[in-house]
C-alpha cells in the first residue's frame, strides 16, 4: 500500500476501530476504497468532539461539502480528501448521498431534541444506513440495490446501539437522541434524563429504545437473503448491535454511570464470525 493509504488506515484504526476491522475483513482489492469511505464517515461523525461552538463545526462540515461539490477539486495536500474523491470517481458513488450524510451531522452540533421516531430513523438512514449502501456499491455494485431495504434497517439498529453506548457522553453535553415521543410514552422528559434522577423511568426509556433497535435488527435479518456474499462485508459491523442491546437492558439507568461496550476481542470475534457465517 502507498504511504497515504497506510496513513488513512491508521487514522481509521484510531477513529473507528470496528469499521477498521470490517475493512480488514473485506477483500484486499476493496480495502483502499472502503478505508477512505469509512475514515470520511468517522471524520464527520466526530466533529462535535473537536469543537466548542457549533459554527466551527458547520465550517468543517461545509469544507467537505464544498470538496464534493467541486468536480475540479482534487483535494491536493489532504490524503483523506484525495482518497475519498478517488473512491467516488472509481466506484461512481452518488455525491448527493454523501452530501446528505454531511448535512445530517449538523444535528450533532446542537442540543436540539430528536422529536420522534421518524426523525431518528431519517438521521440513521442518512448516516449509518447510507454508509452500508455506499459500501455495497464498492463491494458488489451489481447487487447493491437488492439489499437496500436491509441496509436501511441495519443502519437504524447500528445507530441506536451506538447512541446507547454514547448515552453518558451525550447526557454530559446536554444532548438527547432518544425521541421525545419515546420519552413521553415512558413517563420521562429531557431534563430528568439529563439529571439521571428517576431511575425507574430511565430504565423504561432505555428498554423501549432497545426494543426499537431490536425491531429494526429483526427486519434487517429478514432481508439477509437479499445480501450478496460480496456485499455482506458492508454489514459485518451490524453483528455488534445485539450485544449492546443485551447489556443496555441489563444495565438500565446505571448505563449513565458505567460503560457497556463489549471488549475489543469480543467485538473482533463477533465480526469475524459474522463475516464467515454471513449472519449478523
Amino acid at each position: 500500500m502507498q504511504e497515504a493509504d497506510t496513513q488513512i488506515l491508521a487514522t481509521l484504526r484510531d477513529t473507528d476501530r470496528d469499521r477498521y476491522l470490517a475493512c480488514l475483513l473485506s477483500p484486499p482489492e476493496k480495502r483502499r476504497s472502503l478505508a477512505a469511505l469509512y475514515a470520511f464517515h468517522a471524520e464527520i461523525a466526530r466533529v462535535r468532539e473537536l469543537i466548542h461552538e457549533p459554527l466551527p463545526g458547520e465550517i468543517r462540515l461545509q469544507w467537505w461539502r464544498d470538496l464534493l461539490g467541486n468536480e475540479q477539486s482534487g483535494g491536493e495536500g489532504h490524503p483523506l480528501a484525495e482518497a475519498l474523491l478517488q473512491c467516488v470517481r472509481e466506484h461512481h458513488l452518488p455525491v448527493t448521498v454523501l452530501e446528505n450524510m454531511i448535512d445530517a451531522r449538523i444535528f450533532d452540533l446542537y442540543d436540539d431534541p430528536m422529536q420522534d421516531r421518524s426523525a431518528l430513523e431519517g438521521y440513521a438512514g442518512e448516516t449509518a444506513s447510507a454508509l452500508i449502501q455506499l459500501s455495497s456499491l464498492i463491494l458488489d455494485p451489481l447487487n447493491a440495490a437488492r439489499s437496500a431495504e436491509a441496509a436501511g434497517h441495519a443502519g437504524v439498529a447500528q445507530t441506536i446501539a451506538g447512541l446507547l453506548l454514547l448515552l453518558p457522553v451525550h447526557c454530559r453535553r446536554g444532548q438527547v437522541y432518544l425521541p421525545a415521543e419515546l420519552l413521553r410514552a415512558t413517563g420521562l422528559d429531557r431534563e430528568t434524563l439529563l439529571a439521571g434522577s428517576n431511575t425507574e423511568t430511565i430504565d423504561r426509556a432505555i428498554r423501549a429504545f432497545c426494543g426499537l433497535g431490536r425491531d429494526h435488527l429483526a427486519k434487517a435479518r429478514q432481508g439477509i437473503g437479499s445480501i450478496s456474499s460480496a456485499n455482506f462485508f458492508a454489514f459485518t459491523p451490524v453483528a455488534l448491535a445485539e450485544p449492546v442491546f443485551d447489556r443496555a437492558e441489563a444495565a438500565g439507568a446505571s448505563l449513565l454511570q458505567r460503560p457497556i461496550q463489549p471488549s475489543q476481542w469480543q467485538r473482533q470475534w463477533r465480526m469475524w464470525r459474522a463475516s464467515r457465517r454471513k449472519r449478523f
